[in-house]
């Protein structure tokens, strides 16, 4: 009896531990998925920051491995895991790349009302490549190389002026902190910054460039990938969780599945599955060539990405292909409010969701292309998009018929991002590049300036022009004005609001000219454009000087019938 019980209770036991492994062994890290102790992240010599006082003074401890022995253990903050979980990106209208840790590029808000007017636009050292992301107060962060904060308004909130170098979009925390990489840095690092007054909470060593957009996790862990072959895990304090190793460098933004699975391209041609809590191999995709943009995930669970082999994949959930779509290789993809697909390059593609069709092509022009320029779309359906060489944003209608298209300058590849009253937001790459904000101008804007002065006139001659706009608020104005020639006169000012100002200009050619002016006040309130057509002819008296000497050496009736026509034309 009692062998028989003892025997019972082994099998029991070998029943529970049978159990218990067939949990934890798909959880055991693949060959490839770096779990690090405390030695090995200090031999990674990475920096962390003790900085949660009120007044966020900064006291840095380097995690050198030589100097293991010295360090304060109260100034580094928890080196083997994280003390608490936060509740993963901000709930804002733009927290991150594409939007959201799917990558769906699907804003919340309506844009309906937006017509293409320029609201502002923000001066930045740089070119403005990447895509601007929101916080829950409306302020707009962008990386040029530096990091700016920009008000709603169009002014400077701050700017983070340390070595950087970040070209990528950056991710906001629930708590207000801004992730973003670094390039060109040697070494580089990914940095924590407080969003509120642009100082540094902590930065990782990761030794090369990062073009990676971080994603944050349900429990604020952040992903992202490396020019060193890596997949990255941080904890929210700065301490690495693990790392996957690819074949090949890691442009791709990782995107998260609603079970927390991490999706992440690299230039070994593969997409990556991998678990969140240690980074082993779910499973791995393979494509024609590099997957260096971005995956995203439908709301079936549906996963898309664009490889350089020029086709647009589906993959089920489980790693197998559903279709794939010849869409030139070019942007990442995302997803319309209906389900449907928008990628490409030389044109934008809409592809329906269930078997890979063309829904429609929408060609944006000669010579243009969205290149990195990944499109958005709001609530209403539009989408929204950058080309480059054409220097454009476009919107178009979700039937594939465009709505409307500005100039704004600059090889477009920076992805746009809208906010929560519609604003569309989008850099421009130009040297010195600038961060535009396209909707609805403020009711106390100032006024279309009158513009004012001769209709016409000879080249070679200076004219005057006045030039008036009121303020509803009273406040002062400055006046921006393109003479149609290529000559800008860039915020002349203040003056007072209603006060008329002169400003002369000279045509050095002949021909019609369209003056434009607009006016914005001491609060960054722009305003909308007043026009005025000018003619600049030809010099009469040169004209009927040919004329004469034609008349004297040829006695040509059509040639002298033309001339005269010519005369009376221009008189």
């Amino acid at each position: 009896m009692k062998k028989n019980c003892s025997t019972k209770i082994i099998v029991v036991i070998s029943l529970v531990a049978l159990f218990i492994f067939s949990i934890i062994a798909p959880l055991a890290p693949a060959y490839n998925a770096r779990v690090l102790d405390k030695e090995t992240i200090a031999d990674d010599h990475n920096c962390y920051h003790f900085s949660e006082v009120s007044d966020h003074k900064q006291y840095s401890v380097c995690n050198d491995y030589s100097a293991q022995n010295s360090i304060d253990s109260k100034k580094v903050i928890n080196i083997k895991g994280p003390t608490r979980l936060l509740n993963g990106p901000m709930d804002s209208a733009w927290p991150m790349y594409c939007h959201d840790v799917r990558h769906t590029g699907r804003s919340l808000y309506t844009t309906a009302d937006n017509s293409g007017i320029e609201k502002w636009r923000f001066s930045v050292e740089f070119s403005a490549d990447g895509s601007p992301v929101i916080d829950n107060d409306g302020t707009i962060y962008i990386s040029s190389f530096k990091l700016y904060a920009i008000y709603p308004n169009g002014t400077l909130k701050w700017k983070y002026n340390e070595w950087l170098q970040a070209i990528s979009a950056p991710a906001i925390s629930e708590d207000g902190i801004l992730y973003v990489g670094s390039v060109y840095s040697m070494p580089d690092y990914l940095y924590a910054i407080y969003t509120n007054n642009g100082t540094l909470k902590w930065k990782y060593l990761v030794g090369e460039e990062i073009f990676s957009s971080p994603a944050i996790g349900s429990d604020g862990s952040i992903y992202f990938g490396s020019e060193n072959d890596y997949i990255y895990a941080l904890y929210p304090n700065g301490t690495l969780k693990w790392r996957y190793l690819t074949s090949v460098a890691v442009y791709s933004s990782p995107a998260i599945g609603d079970d927390g699975t991490v999706y992440c391209g690299s230039h070994d041609c593969n997409l990556y599955a991998l678990y969140p809590n240690n980074g082993s191999l779910k499973w791995a995709f393979h494509t024609g060539n590099w997957i260096r943009t971005s995956p995203c995930i439908a709301d079936d669970g549906t996963i898309y990405c664009v490889s350089l082999d020029n086709y647009l994949y589906a993959i089920y959930p489980n790693g197998t292909m559903k279709w794939r779509t010849n869409v030139g290789a070019g942007t990442s993809p995302t997803i319309g409010q209906d389900g449907t697909i928008y990628c490409g390059y030389s044109n934008l593609y809409a592809i329906y969701p269930t078997n890979g069709s063309v829904k429609w092509i929408f060609d944006p022009g000669a010579g243009r292309t969205l290149q990195g320029a990944t499109p958005c779309n709001s609530i209403d359906g539009t989408i929204y998009f950058g080309a480059s060489d054409g220097a454009e944003i476009i919107a178009v209608n979700p039937d594939g018929t465009e709505k409307w298209r500005e100039y704004i300058g600059g090889d477009v590849e920076s992805p746009p991002a809208i906010g929560e009253d519609g604003t569309v937001y989008i850099g421009d790459g130009r040297d010195s590049g600038y961060l535009h904000a396209f909707g609805t101008l403020d009711p106390n804007a100032p006024t279309a300036p009158e513009i004012d002065g001769p209709a016409s006139g000879k080249a070679g001659t200076s004219y005057d022009y006045t030039f008036t706009s009121t303020s509803p608020l009273g406040n002062d104005v400055y006046y921006y004005i393109d003479w149609g020639n290529n000559a800008i006169d860039n915020w002349t000012g203040p003056y007072e609001s209603g006060e008329t100002i002169t400003a002369s200009h000279t045509y050095a050619n002949e021909g019609t000219y369209t003056i434009s002016a607009r006016a914005k006040d001491t609060a960054n309130l722009w305003g909308p454009w007043g026009t005025m057509s000018v003619t600049m002819p030809l010099d009469l008296n040169f004209i009927q000087s040919i004329s004469q000497q034609i008349n004297q050496q040829h006695s040509s009736p059509l040639l002298l019938k033309m001339m005269q026509r010519l005369l009376l034309n221009i008189e």
